[in-house]
């Protein structure tokens, strides 16, 4: 009986303090290296904005934030974030596809909503529709009359990206005859909208932008909730296909069961570094939307925004 007394003593105590132990863990976090996972090459827009931020955690927090590229399949990255040590010390920058697509269209080893915990959106990247100039259409209506009785084509950076799923979302409520054409990455896509190979592409505003000051393609419409500061006078597709929003974010996810000390404080920073106008400025220059958003904000879009790419999935007969 004395030895279950001093059990039960010992373990109250322990429970007094865990809670103690955690907060000083997240209020002291961090205190060593910090790896920033980002499942795509260098040289990309994710890429440029997980680079951004770390520098910006690192000069703030006075820890090394280091990206590291795991390049492959985009769903090895997250699975092995999600399985690393919930201690803050292992981090994703992770991309829409990783949460809302990859696990719809192929077995992952990581549930997305179970198993990552969501910090704060850093940036949106908004997909554009573009066609090649030599198309007479000057609008998406002009545009989808055009396509109307041909066999079209649109290009993407690769089977099951947002570009992927843009154009299939866009082919099945145009109710256009289209077949999808992927390619490696999105600049050989572009270069093949650029030679007139493909019909149409939905890209990033930095690869199609400097081709439209060419001549060479037009932009038809915005993948976006609201019209782009950068195109005011570019409609969103959703002026014409309701509920039309693809959104491209990137931000921070740590592994589930990360301390909420230590998610909060990261969110603190992200959205401080967000709002930041140096850092504003740089992502305007790619086309970029500065958000920072609170973890339960992060959370809420996730799930606002599923049905959207659960139809586009379904539209690109991607279903598993």
């Amino acid at each position: 009986m004395q030895l279950f007394r001093s059990r039960v003593r010992v373990a109250f105590i322990l429970s007094l303090l865990l809670p103690t132990s955690l907060h000083a863990q997240g209020t002291d976090w961090p205190t060593k290296t910090v790896t920033v996972v980002v499942p795509f090459a260098a040289g990309g827009n994710t890429d440029v904005m997980a680079r951004m931020a770390s520098s910006r955690l690192t000069t703030e927090l006075k820890q090394s934030f280091v990206v590291e590229n795991r390049v492959g399949a985009a769903a090895l990255a997250a699975a092995y974030v999600a399985q690393a040590m919930p201690d803050g010390y292992t981090l994703l920058f992770g991309a829409a596809p990783q949460i809302a697509v990859v696990p719809r269209i192929q077995k992952v080893s990581y549930d997305p909503l179970k198993d990552l915990t969501p910090v704060s959106v850093f940036g949106t990247g908004p997909f554009i529709l573009a066609i090649n100039a030599s198309i007479p259409a000057k609008t998406m209506q002009e545009f989808v009359a055009y396509g109307k009785g041909k066999k079209l084509n649109f290009g993407s950076g690769g089977t099951g990206s947002i570009g992927h799923l843009s154009g299939a979302l866009f082919v099945a409520r145009a109710n256009l005859d289209s077949v999808h054409v992927p390619f490696k990455g999105g600049g050989p896509a572009m270069t093949a909208l650029v030679g007139g190979q493909i019909d149409m592409y939905f890209g990033n505003a930095s690869e199609i932008i400097p081709h439209v000051q060419d001549g060479k393609v037009r932009i038809l419409g915005v993948a976006t909730d609201k019209r782009m500061p950068q195109l005011p006078n570019v409609p969103t597709i959703s002026e014409l296909y309701p509920n039309f929003a693809l959104n491209s974010w990137n931000g921070f996810l740590a592994p589930a069961k990360t301390p909420q000390a230590i998610i909060d404080k990261l969110a603190q920073q992200v959205i401080a570094a967000a709002r930041d106008p140096a850092i504003v400025a740089q992502l305007t220059k790619l086309g970029i939307q500065a958000n920072g958003t609170t973890p339960q904000e992060f959370v809420a879009q996730i799930a606002r925004e599923q049905p959207q790419f659960d139809a586009a999935i379904k539209a690109a007969n991607m279903t598993q």
